[in-house]
C-alpha cells in the first residue's frame, strides 16, 4: 500500500510536508519521496529507500535544505515517486496510489500515439506513476488527462499533480482509497490519512467523493470535476491497514475494530482465560471482544518496535518469518497454563500465526483458539497493492482448497465463501489443523460489514467474496 500528503501554503511548507508524509509510514513502505516548488528555485525533489531506516532519518537532511510553498510527499510500497515531469503542460510533479492491471495495453496505445520510451525499474516493470503521467500528457488539459487516465486504467488510481499554480488531486474513480482535505490559516493540504495533519494545526474540511478532482491552493480547494455516485471503498482499511486514529467516510477505524471484536464475541461460546490481540492491528479487535464477552484482555505478546523493520518488507519469506518472530517478546507469566483466545486482523499465508501459536505453546500455553477479524481471504486484490503475493496459491485458503479439490479440474470457489456450506467448514477445519490451532472461527462477512456501518453496496469485498 502507499500513502501521500501534500500542502499549498503562503509560507514555506517543508516542515508540515515532512511530518505529514511521515505520518503515512505505517503503510508498509519500501521507498519515500518529497517534492517541493518555490518561485526562486523551481522544483526540487528527494527520494530514498526506507526499508531499513525510518522516513525521518532518511529525509531530515533534505528537509533542512528544501524550500517551497507547494509540496507533495509519498510513502510508496513499490515505485519511486514523486516524479518530476516536463511536458506540453509545463513542468510538474506527480504521485499516485493504486494499481494498473492493463499496463501493456496502455503502453502499446501510447507508443502508437508517438510516445518514445519508458524507464524500466529494476524488476523490469514500468513505473505506474510514470505511466499515469504519460496518459495524462495525451490530453490538452490536466483535468481532461486525469479523467482519461481514470477511464482507461483497469484497477484503481488516485493521482496528485503539483504545478507552480496549485496541486491537483483526484480520488480514484470508484473511491477505493480515501482523500481528505484539511485547512488552516493561509494553507490547504491533501492527505490519504485524515489524522496526518491534525497535529500540524489543520482542520478537516471534507473528504473527496469517488472520482472527484480538486485543485488546492493556499486559499481554497476548488472542485473541478464533481464526484461520481458509485463507490467501492476498500473494507480492509478498517480491518487491517488503516491506522487506528484514521477515519474514512466519517467512520473511525478504532471504533470499527471494537465493533468487529464485539461481533466475534456474539457468535462465539469459547471458554478462555484471556483475549489476546496480535500487535498492532489485532489489539483493538481483541479489546472489543473482551468488552463484549467479559473475558479479560491481556498482552502476553509485546511488540518490540524501536529497531525492527516491518517483517513483510523483506523479499524472502524466511526472513519475514524470522523478523516477525524475533520482535514479539513473550510475557511468560501471562502465557503459562493459560487458555488463550487470539485475535488477528486476518490470516493470509498463515505462517506467522502458526509460528506465534507454536511459540505460545512452547511458553506453556494450554490451548490456543484463533478468531480472525475478517472472513477467509480467497482472492488477491485487483485494485490496491497492499499485498504483493506472486500467486493466489500463497494464500492458506487456496492451498487448502487445492488439497480438498485435487481430483476436480474446475472448482466452485463460491461454496468456500459461504460459512453455511459444508465445504467452507471443511476448509476452516483443515486450516486450523495445519496451523496447529485448538479451534478456528472466522468473522462472517455480513457481521463484519455491519461492524463497518457503511452501506454494503459502497464497500469492496473482492478479496473475501470474489465479487466486484
Amino acid at each position: 500500500m502507499s500513502g501521500f500528503f501534500g500542502i499549498a501554503s503562503k509560507e514555506d511548507c517543508v516542515f508540515n510536508l515532512f511530518f505529514g508524509t511521515d505520518y503515512h509510514s505505517h503503510l508498509g513502505a519500501r521507498r519515500a519521496g518529497m517534492a517541493v516548488y518555490s518561485r526562486g528555485k523551481g522544483f526540487d525533489r528527494a527520494i530514498h529507500n526506507i526499508e531499513n531506516a525510518p522516513f525521518r532519518t532518511k529525509f531530515e537532511k533534505d528537509a533542512n535544505n528544501m524550500k517551497g510553498r507547494f509540496g507533495i510527499g509519498c510513502i510508496s510500497d513499490y515505485e519511486p515517486q514523486p516524479l518530476i515531469i516536463r511536458s506540453h503542460h509545463g513542468t510538474y510533479a506527480i504521485m499516485t496510489v493504486g494499481k494498473i492491471n492493463n499496463t501493456q495495453s496502455i503502453v502499446k496505445k501510447i507508443f502508437k500515439n508517438g510516445h518514445s520510451h519508458f524507464l524500466e525499474m529494476s524488476g523490469g516493470d514500468i513505473n505506474a506513476t510514470e505511466l499515469c503521467a504519460a496518459i495524462i500528457n495525451q490530453k490538452d488539459h490536466f483535468v481532461e488527462g486525469i479523467r482519461y487516465a481514470q477511464e482507461i486504467i483497469e484497477g484503481s488510481m488516485t493521482i496528485a499533480i503539483m504545478t507552480p499554480k496549485g496541486i491537483y488531486v483526484a480520488r480514484d474513480r470508484m473511491g477505493r482509497t480515501p482523500v481528505s482535505i484539511g485547512y488552516k490559516k493561509d494553507a490547504y493540504c491533501i492527505s490519504f490519512e485524515s489524522f496526518a495533519y491534525l497535529n500540524l494545526g489543520f482542520i478537516t474540511e471534507r473528504e473527496l467523493g469517488p472520482g472527484e478532482i480538486v485543485v488546492v491552493t493556499p486559499e481554497s480547494a476548488e472542485t473541478l470535476h464533481a464526484p461520481g455516485k458509485e463507490m467501492k471503498i476498500c473494507t480492509f482499511m478498517w480491518i487491517y491497514y488503516g491506522y487506528s486514529s484514521s477515519s474514512y467516510e466519517g467512520i473511525g477505524v478504532e471504533e470499527v475494530r471494537y465493533r468487529c471484536g464485539k461481533s466475534l464475541a456474539k457468535q462465539d461460546n469459547i471458554v478462555a482465560d484471556n483475549v489476546v490481540g496480535v500487535p498492532d492491528s489485532g489489539v483493538a479487535h481483541a479489546i472489543g471482544y473482551s468488552n463484549a464477552s467479559g473475558i479479560p484482555f491481556s498482552r502476553p505478546l509485546i511488540k518490540y518496535t524501536p529497531t525492527w523493520p516491518r517483517s513483510f518488507l523483506s523479499t524472502m519469506q524466511k526472513q519475514r518469518e524470522l523478523i516477525a518472530r524475533m520482535k514479539m517478546i513473550p510475557v511468560r507469566e501471562l502465557i503459562r497454563d493459560k487458555t488463550l483466545l487470539i485475535i488477528d486482523d486476518s490470516i493470509v499465508r498463515g505462517t506467522q500465526l502458526r509460528e506465534t501459536t507454536e511459540f505460545l505453546k512452547q511458553m506453556g500455553a494450554k490451548a490456543i483458539h484463533v478468531r480472525p477479524a475478517c472472513p477467509p481471504l480467497l482472492f488477491s486484490c485487483k485494485y490496491l497493492n497492499f499485498s504483493r503475493s506472486s500467486s493466489e496459491l500463497e494464500l492458506i485458503t487456496r492451498r487448502v482448497i487445492s488439497e480438498i479439490e485435487k481430483e476436480n479440474k474446475y472448482v466452485d470457489l463460491a461454496v468456500y465463501t459461504n460459512p453455511d456450506r459444508e465445504e467452507y467448514q471443511q476448509m476452516v477445519n483443515l486450516i486450523s489443523q495445519k496451523l496447529q490451532f485448538d479451534s478456528l472461527k472466522y468473522h462472517r462477512l455480513d457481521d463484519m460489514l455491519a461492524a463497518v456501518g457503511l452501506e454494503e453496496e459502497k464497500l469492496c469485498t473482492y478479496c473475501w467474496s470474489g465479487k466486484e
